[in-house]
């Protein structure tokens, strides 16, 4: 079954037919092919699928693009403004808090959401905000730094 969507995801309005059982992971990657939204787990536990709608960290691998119809969408690719890092991308990069990179698009919208909701968060704070996105590589010292990075800018 098709149904028609209308979306805007970083700025941009969408109107798309698509079918019913189409994941807003899987419209955001293979039709608007904005591949920053990684496929982890199809699960919602790892968190690397995550954006934000309608200004909300969500995890976009167990929901239906047509869930998202008439929402504002932002993911990775919209972080960046004018051809500046976001402060948690630049964060990310000067802390060191990557290695594979796999995680990290999910980390920093997550991020994005805890420093919206609390500019100067603890370093408790950080990682229970953080409950939810699974970091393989770097133990997660340096993602918390990075966020405190992004923290300190505000």
């Amino acid at each position: 079954m098709s149904f028609t969507i209308n979306l805007t995801v970083n700025g941009v309005n969408y109107n798309d037919v698509i079918d019913t059982r189409v994941l807003l992971v899987d419209y955001l990657r293979e039709k608007l092919e904005l591949t920053g939204t990684h496929v982890g787990c199809d699960t919602s536990s790892c968190g690397s699928c995550t954006i934000h709608l309608d200004g909300k960290a969500m995890k976009s691998c167990t929901m239906f693009a047509v869930q998202a119809d008439g929402a504002d969408i932002t993911t990775i690719e919209g972080m960046c403004q004018n051809g500046e890092l976001h402060p948690l991308q630049e964060g990310f990069k000067e802390e060191h808090g990557l290695q594979c990179g796999f995680c990290t698009p999910g980390m920093i919208m997550t991020a994005a959401d805890l420093l919206k909701n609390n500019s100067k968060p603890s370093e408790e704070e950080i990682r229970c905000g953080l409950d939810g996105n699974f970091c393989r590589c770097t133990g997660y010292q340096n993602i918390v730094k990075a966020v405190q990075y992004a923290a300190d800018k505000s």
